[in-house]
């Protein structure tokens, strides 16, 4: 049923769900909506914390720089430089390419960014609040900034009429995403993922048990209590949109990785069990093959991803389902490309869940590696003028 190398993991992964879910996704007379979430948070500037960005000062404009690149592409105006990484190339790359060749025009929702977008985009709260603070300090972000946010995500998601696809690009948000789950009960710490090609387990582990302890929210910490204690912006305004979209009986494709499923574990904990299940047959995740294959930092030879979308499914009594698409860049001659396949980068603005969507399409892997290659000639150009 799917396409070439594209694979279905989770206890979800029913050919009468996939069916359906394919069915509801690749019908050219039904549309769907793409939301790119941009958020800061100071988290970002801890030394060694993420290689979406190869200094603290680079990671401040890194998410404005990847939304340029998925909305103008690699040959458009664009007012921020990409920053430069340790190796590999911005997703968004990936992502301009999947969403130009199916027709998308993504929109976008700034939240606690350094810096104002120079473009259009949606707003939840103004400007002038910045990003969350590192979530080691205990007080990531003020109790009613959360709950306007998720207030302000649900109402958006009542509102909608078509099925929506949710990207994001936080750079430091798989460090929230391990502290909100492990917040939440899961021993998820050997199993969350990064942009470095090793992602830095001991240094993540550190940061959330400094800010869970200076938290002190005792037992069960309502879902809102975990964001303030040590969230980011992206993940209250995900949540409440994401649980309108279900009331709105909208489907909802995960674009991501770990924070998406971070997003997702929050959504389940705020609703009753008996209501679980229902919410989730409606949400698929959307991933890239990097991610799926990567291993964990424990040993094991099981891949983490997996396990933690098991571990989520089995923690709330759901049966969870994540797609990842089939592209790959092993025949290509660029190493920047070639770099995903080694382990870097490996995800981020949507790319895995547009790549999957495009193969759903028609679009055949290679006519989006020749695409991308195209792309990255392109902005090669522009960065050498």
């Amino acid at each position: 049923m799917l396409p070439k190398g594209c694979l279905a993991f989770g206890a979800g992964s029913s050919s009468f769900r996939i069916r359906k879910w394919i069915n509801s996704w690749v019908n050219r007379n039904k549309k769907f909506d793409v939301l790119l979430i941009l958020a800061g948070s100071r988290t970002a500037e801890v030394k060694g914390i993420s290689a979406a960005g190869a200094t603290a000062d680079s990671r401040r404009y890194t998410a404005v720089a990847d939304a340029e690149l998925l909305l103008h592409g690699p040959l458009g105006k664009r007012h921020w430089p990409l920053p430069p990484l340790p190796a590999g190339v911005s997703p968004a790359l990936i992502s301009h390419v999947a969403s130009r060749i199916i027709g998308l025009e993504p929109m976008v929702l700034a939240l606690g960014l350094p810096q104002l977008p120079p473009f259009p985009h949606l707003r939840f709260e103004e400007p002038s609040i910045g990003p969350a603070d590192c979530l080691s300090t205990g007080k990531a972000m003020e109790y009613k900034r959360v709950k306007s946010l998720w207030r302000k995500g649900f109402s958006m998601g009542l509102k909608l009429r078509k099925p929506l696809l949710i990207a994001e690009c936080v750079p430091g948000g798989t460090t929230t995403a391990q502290a909100v789950l492990t917040g939440l009960g899961l021993q998820v710490s050997n199993l969350i993922s990064g942009s470095a090609l090793h992602p830095p387990s001991l240094l993540k582990r550190e940061l959330v048990a400094k800010g869970l302890k200076a938290a002190d929210l005792g037992l069960s910490p309502s879902p809102k209590q975990l964001l303030a204690a040590v969230g980011d912006p992206f993940q209250p305004a995900a949540v409440g949109l994401l649980l309108g979209a279900r009331e709105a009986g909208q489907e909802v494709l995960l674009g991501g990785g770990c924070q998406m499923l971070a997003v997702l574990a929050l959504a389940l904990a705020d609703l009753k069990a008996s209501l679980r299940q229902h919410f989730v047959d409606g949400i698929v995740l959307g991933t890239t093959a990097w991610l799926v294959e990567e291993a964990s930092s424990d040993g094991q030879k099981s891949n983490s991803l997996v396990r933690l979308l098991d571990i989520i499914g089995d923690h709330f009594g759901v049966r969870l389902l994540g797609i990842s698409s089939g592209l790959r860049f092993n025949f290509s001659s660029y190493k920047v490309l070639k770099d995903y396949e080694r382990g870097y980068i490996k995800e981020g603005v949507g790319a895995g869940a547009l790549a999957l969507l495009a193969q759903l399409y028609g679009v055949s892997s290679k006519e989006i590696v020749d695409n991308c290659e195209k792309s990255l000639e392109h902005l090669q150009e522009v960065y050498k003028q």
